[in-house]
């Protein structure tokens, strides 16, 4: 095992896939040259040329446009996209072609393509400080990837490169420099399956992405109080393994849903449904779900630290829930 940041487990798998298949290519906005918004891809340009990483026009529908038609053809391409806010410019061929491509043509064409980009915020103001993964994850045809740690990233963005399917694969911002344990070896992790990061008896904490650390952060605040919490990451939006959800529910009794997105019609309400519908008998109170609040991101440095749950505000629901 070696300690990695989130960018570094990132940026191997992406290397460790480019050399095991040529076919696997990357293509965005300075990607080359310059090597990513966020430096994942810093040095790649001068491995493996211009013809495997292309630094693209400033055209998100045409980024993706053209990966879908390489991935068609028979290649396995990367598209990056700066920030998962510009994805709006890309909408149209995001849910029409990419997600349906493979039904539409009668099982005759695949569009085994990956869209990598990162959510999240940091003084990025309303219109750059958006989360959308349960837009995404709403769309049949598409596998919806939003790994927390870097052994999570790494795995899961190398099963995502060899799938025949086509995958968003959302990053973090705030998660690049994390650092975890990752295996030297060669490993994958299989899409679509949930995992259980710390167990207790008491709450279940479902959450993924960076609410991931703040769910862990708050369990280990409560444990000094002799409130032991259970943490489901999901890892995979779509499809949902709420299986491990289940079974812990079944344990405690209890289900807090942490997400960065805003609630409303967010991933919470429908892990909610799935809980209360599948698990009700087991529930000793209602769900529960914190996200962020619903106004538009503001760009002041103190504001926004009060937009999403943290650690404190976790463990007072916590201790809401078991009182």
């Amino acid at each position: 095992m070696s300690q990695k940041t989130y960018r570094e487990a990132i940026r191997d798998a992406l290397r460790e896939e480019m050399l095991r298949d040529e076919l696997v290519l990357i293509m965005g906005e300075e990607v080359g040259v310059w090597g990513g918004t966020y430096a994942v891809t810093r040095g790649f340009y001068g491995e493996f040329g211009g013809k495997r990483i292309l630094d693209t026009p400033i055209a998100e529908e045409a980024i993706i446009g053209a990966a879908v038609g390489a991935a068609m053809g028979g290649l396995r391409p990367v598209a990056e996209l700066m920030t998962i806010n510009f994805s709006l410019v890309a909408m149209d061929q995001i849910v029409n072609n990419v997600a349906k491509i493979h039904s539409m043509f009668g099982s005759q064409a695949r569009v085994p393509l990956v869209i990598r980009t990162p959510a999240g915020w940091g003084q990025l103001a309303a219109t750059h400080s958006q989360s959308f993964e349960a837009w995404f994850a709403h769309v049949p045809g598409l596998l919806v990837v939003m790994p927390a740690t870097p052994y999570d990233a790494k795995g899961l963005l190398k099963a995502a490169i060899r799938s025949d399917n086509p995958v968003m694969f959302i990053e973090h911002a705030r998660l690049y420099g994390v650092k975890g344990e990752v295996p030297d070896a060669e490993y994958t992790l299989p899409i679509g399956v949930s995992d259980v990061k710390r167990p207790g008896r008491d709450v279940t904490i479902v959450s993924y992405s960076r609410m991931l650390h703040v769910a862990l952060g708050a369990a280990e605040e409560l444990a000094k109080t002799g409130i032991e919490c259970e943490v489901v990451d999901l890892r995979t939006l779509r499809p949902l393994d709420m299986a491990p959800v289940y079974d812990s529910v079944e344990k405690t009794h209890r289900a807090l849903i942490l997400e960065e997105d805003w609630t409303t019609c967010g991933m919470g309400a429908e892990i909610a449904a799935r809980i209360s519908r599948y698990r009700f008998d087991s529930l000793d109170v209602p769900v529960e779900r914190m996200g962020q609040v619903e106004v538009p991101m503001p760009y002041a440095k103190n504001l926004e630290e009060l937009m999403f749950p943290d650690e404190k505000s976790v463990a007072q629901k916590v201790m809401e829930m078991v009182a």
